[in-house]
Parts: structure tokens; C-alpha cells; sequence
């Protein structure tokens, strides 16, 4: 709570407050700011103590007024100014236009939501309390013994020689992608060893993926609700987004067939497997209908496989259907193990292999071998598999007392709990709720993050590992309660 002190007014440590958060990017630009009246409420101080705070936030330019409408987080200016999609309306019934029209048109015309809000949220300990917004495992869940031993075995001083003084093998260390042409066999995704590159992280062979085929302006197809990283990523690098409704039976087919028409979209992002946030995974039907859609309309699909670990391994994968022809599939270690390592790859149609490739060099030259190795070692000796087996378990009962919390205390879920994360329906604006939890030292993530353009919205995603203690769930009743 704030407190007057000699030293700082009122005003200026609830100015501060706003300022640290705004710089920090845990108010995301464009966010608005609690009404004066409800901020006052909030922070137990006077209307005129709000007042003079924000008059201050506008003096150093961190916020905007908008006569009616209240205060807002500056918006960063735009990277690049792009021309809006062409919108033949003529060419579409009038009953599908509102849902694939208007989300490409606003989309292109709009930057998304700055991603880098969520990121620095997600890792900014706004207090020693578990956050239900963060999107990776408590470090204490990936606490192992067999990694240390990993890294003793390759760091021999002959081998840490051999590693620091060259750069090792362009596409990755031979080992690991051995053993991850096995591992991928399991999924029954065949790649050969010489189909597979390693990337620094996950997100590195997205970038890589789309540095390759793609060029600024080309349209992209990516799923709405979706990672927030991924729609910023492809809209700094001056891709047209086309969302793409994703639903519990898959993407939105009609939508998806009238982006082709009308977009002749390039690539397709798609996480087919415990999506994120809903936790949906992929129908085999729906698969073979957006596999039909890329023969017969001539692009890519990447899939992101970022959660293949704690999915079944008979869960459907459109590479695994495709036999890596049009698709291209991503995946890392993050999640399940290291995310210090920093160790992800990709593997992809033969005949893009040598792209990719190039595209990798330019960027990073080469990724580091001796990590490769020690993880190499990892999968080889069945650690990793059995480490992943006792996640699972653990996230199963955790999930369990999750939903069963969640459910008491009046939420319902949009989507059927399943994977890392649960897709909540609160019943109010999850932006101001968020701004509230903050005050009581928690960080949510809202469902306005989750979208290309920013839109209020009910839900949040709440991490089932960090949301099994009742203590959050009283705190989130009282703050919903409040602002009903």
C-alpha cells in the first residue's frame, strides 16, 4: 500500500508505480489505466492524488489522454507503414465476411499486441509468489541430476578444446540429430538425420522457417488465439497476418479456404498439439483437410511442436501425415528440460534443407556443440523420456487441483483442460483485472494477448503448475468480485 512518507508524496510513489510497470512492460502499450475514481479505490488514496499522478505520467510522455475514454499507455510508433489488404467484399457471402475480412483487414492495419509485454511479464518477478501468468515450468519441476552429469561427460579438457577452438558442424551436432531422428520416428515423423538442423531455441527455427520462405508483405495464416510472440515476430518483419480462428475440431477450415482465394497466403503456422492457450489438439480429419489446402493452394505449414513432450505420442502431427513434403516441423527443449541450453531444431522437406541452412549461417554461423552433446547424451541414455514421464505425472495432479480450484471459485474453462495451460473464462475485462492483481503481487496473463489485434476480452491463461494453491484463487475472487 502506498504510504506517505517525508522524502515522496503520494502522488509520486503512485506515479513511480505506473512508471516502473510501464517500463518494464507489464502495462503493454495501449493498455488503458484504471479510472480515476476506481485507481483511488484501488490504492486507498484521493481523487486528486490519482489526478496529479497521472498529469505526471503525461508529462513524461509514458501515457495518453483520450477525453471520455480515460488514460492509455503510450503506443510505440510504428516499425512500418504498410498498405492494407485488398478486401474483395464482392467475393464473399455476407455471413463469413465479419469473420475473415475484418480480422485480416484490422490485422494488417494494426500492429499486434507488443509480445515483449508478455515476455518481460512472464520473467519479472513482480513478487516471490507462483504466477499463474508465466508460461514455463517452476525451475524447481526441471531440477535433475543427470544434467550435470551430461555436461561432466562432454567437457573432458581434450573435448572443451575441440568445442571452443571450432565452430562444429553448420547443421547441428551429427549425434543429436541422430537421436532426434529416432526420437521423431516414435512421433512417426520420419526425418533423416541430414533433414534435421539445430536452432538456437524453438523460436530461433520459427525465424529461421520464415526468413526463408517468406518476404515483407507476403501473407501469413496463424492461429487466433495464439502465441503473442509469433504474431509480433511475423508483423516486425513486415508479414500481412491473416488469423485464423482455432477451434476444438482444428483451424477454422472456411475461413482458411477463403484466405487462399482471395491472400494466396505463403505459410501456415499451426501448433497441432496441446495449442496454445486452449490446449486443443489436432482431429485427424482436420489435419487432412488443411494438408489438402496447402497442395491445392501451393504453401508451407510449420508446425510448432513446442509441447510434444508431454503430449501422447499417437497425438496427430500434420508432419507426421504430410512425411515432411509441405510441412516443416519445430520443436525444443525448453519446456521439458533446459531452457538455459537454449537447444531447438527443426526438420524439414529435403529440398529445403540447403535454405534453411544458409539462412542459419548468416544468422548464427553455427550453435554451440558441447550443449548439443550433453543433451545428445540425455535422449540416448533414456533420461530425458523418464524425466518427462515423472513431469507428466506431476502436471496431471497439479492440472487436477488446478481445475478443481479454478471451478469453485466461479470460473468456467472455454476450452477442455488439458496440457500446461488452462483457457479461463473470469466473466470481466481481464485487462483490468490483471492491473489489479498486480497491486496484490500477482501477474496474469489476459486473453488480449493471445489475439493479432488487441481486443477486451473475459478469458485468461492461467499455468496449471502455478495455480493449485487456493491462496491465488481467494485473492482472484476478491479482485473479480470488486469489479463486478
Amino acid at each position: 500500500m502506498l504510504m506517505k512518507t517525508a522524502s515522496q508524496s503520494l502522488t509520486e510513489q503512485l506515479c513511480a508505480r505506473f512508471a516502473e510497470r510501464i517500463r518494464s512492460r507489464l502495462l503493454a502499450p495501449g493498455a488503458r489505466l484504471p479510472s480515476v475514481r476506481l485507481c483511488a479505490q484501488q490504492q486507498g488514496v484521493s481523487v486528486s492524488t490519482v489526478v496529479a499522478a497521472y498529469d505526471q505520467l503525461l508529462a513524461q510522455g509514458l501515457v495518453v489522454a483520450s477525453k471520455n475514454r480515460g488514460f492509455f499507455v503510450r503506443e510505440a510508433p510504428p516499425a512500418h507503414d504498410r498498405p492494407a489488404l485488398p478486401v474483395p467484399m464482392a467475393q464473399a457471402d455476407a455471413d463469413s465476411a465479419n469473420v475473415w475480412s475484418t480480422s485480416a483487414w484490422m490485422a494488417t492495419r494494426r500492429a499486434p499486441v507488443d509480445a515483449t509485454a508478455l515476455i518481460r511479464g512472464m520473467f519479472h518477478r513482480v513478487s516471490n509468489k507462483p504466477q499463474p501468468g508465466m508460461g514455463v515450468f517452476p525451475a524447481e519441476w526441471l531440477e535433475t541430476t543427470f544434467m550435470a552429469a551430461a555436461v561432466r561427460r562432454v567437457t573432458s579438457a581434450s573435448a572443451l578444446r575441440e568445442f571452443s577452438l571450432s565452430y562444429g558442424e553448420p547443421m547441428g551436432d551429427g549425434g543429436l540429430r541422430r537421436a532426434l531422428s529416432q526420437k521423431l520416428g516414435a512421433l512417426n515423423v520420419h526425418a533423416a538425420p541430414e533433414q534435421i538442423i539445430t536452432t538456437v531455441g524453438a523460436t530461433h527455427a520459427l525465424d529461421i522457417v520464415s526468413r526463408t520462405l517468406l518476404r515483407p508483405g507476403d501473407c501469413v495464416m496463424v492461429e487466433e488465439p495464439g502465441w503473442a510472440v509469433e504474431f509480433a515476430r511475423l508483423d516486425a518483419m513486415g508479414m500481412r497476418i491473416l488469423p485464423v480462428p482455432r477451434r476444438a475440431d482444428g483451424p477454422d477450415l472456411e475461413v482458411m479456404a477463403k484466405y487462399c482465394e482471395i491472400h494466396q497466403p505463403k505459410l501456415f503456422v499451426s501448433v497441432s498439439v496441446f495449442h496454445n492457450p486452449t490446449g486443443y489438439c489436432l482431429p485427424p480429419g482436420s489435419a487432412h483437410r488443411v494438408l489438402q489446402l496447402a497442395v491445392q493452394h501451393n504453401f508451407h505449414i510449420v508446425e510448432d511442436d513446442t509441447y510434444s513432450h508431454l503430449a501422447p505420442e499417437h497425438a496427430t502431427r500434420l508432419c507426421a501425415l504430410d512425411g515432411l513434403q509441405r510441412t516443416i516441423y519445430v520443436s525444443g527443449f525448453a519446456k521439458i528440460l533446459a531452457p538455459g541450453w537454449r537447444v531447438g531444431f527443426m526438420a524439414a522437406p529435403a529440398d529445403l534443407v540447403e535454405r534453411l541452412l544458409d539462412t542459419k549461417l548468416l544468422a548464427t554461423l553455427t550453435t554451440p556443440a558441447l550443449l548439443e552433446k550433453a543433451l545428445a547424451w540425455c535422449i540416448d541414455q533414456g533420461q530425458l523420456r523418464r524425466h518427462a514421464e515423472r513431469i507428466r505425472t506431476r502436471l496431471d495432479a497439479a492440472r487436477a487441483r488446478s481445475v478443481k480450484l479454478a471451478l469453485a471459485h466461479g470460473c468456467t474453462f472455454a476450452a477442455e483442460p488439458a496440457g500446461l495451460f488452462g483457457w479461463v473464462d473470469t466473466g470481466v475485462d481481464t485487462d483490468a483485472l490483471a492491473q489489479r492483481m498486480l497491486d496484490e503481487g500477482y501477474l496474469i496473463a489476459p486473453g488480449a494477448l493471445f489475439h493479432a489485434v488487441r481486443a477486451p476480452s473475459t478469458l485468461m491463461r492461467i499455468n496449471f503448475t502455478t495455480t493449485q494453491e487456493a491462496t491465488f484463487w481467494k485473492v482472484f475472487a476478491r479482485m473479480r468480485d470488486g469489479m463486478k
